[in-house]
């Protein structure tokens, strides 16, 4: 799948690739009461996905954000700006990190990121990034 418009790059295994974000949503007071053991095994998978991703030529970049508690939400109004400490809304899910990936096509976007392991306790947004020949 291509967007009209959307410049393309040579990538995964010399299919014309596009770029996608895959913004994970996880409940961060799920991670707050886990275990040691649990956390630990869920960022071996973490360690081991990421890997496997940059072997395989889909990863370009990703991060884990700091929590909500961290966040500041910034707005313009009437040429005015103001912050605000927490994010933007209340969810029961949070963003809690991405990852930029390179795919074929959407079809081979959703497989990567149904391998991401907070697939299995949240969510995963897949995104086709809108390039700008800037």
């Amino acid at each position: 799948m291509s967007i009209p418009g959307t410049p393309c790059d040579q990538g995964v295994e010399g299919y014309t690739a596009m770029k996608y974000l895959c913004l994970i949503y996880d409940e961060e007071k799920r991670f707050e009461s886990m275990a040691k053991g649990e956390m630990e095994a869920l960022m071996g998978e973490y360690f081991a996905f990421t890997k496997d991703i940059r072997q395989s030529g889909h990863y370009l970049g990703g991060n884990d954000l700091q929590p909500t508690k961290s966040a500041t939400t910034v707005r313009v109004r009437n040429g005015r700006t103001s912050a605000t400490d927490g994010p933007f809304a209340e969810t029961k899910e949070q963003l809690g990190g991405y990852y930029l990936i390179e795919a074929k096509d959407l079809n081979e976007a959703i497989q990567v990121a149904s391998r991401i392991p907070s697939a299995k306790l949240g969510a995963i947004e897949v995104r086709p990034i809108q390039e700008h020949g800037v």
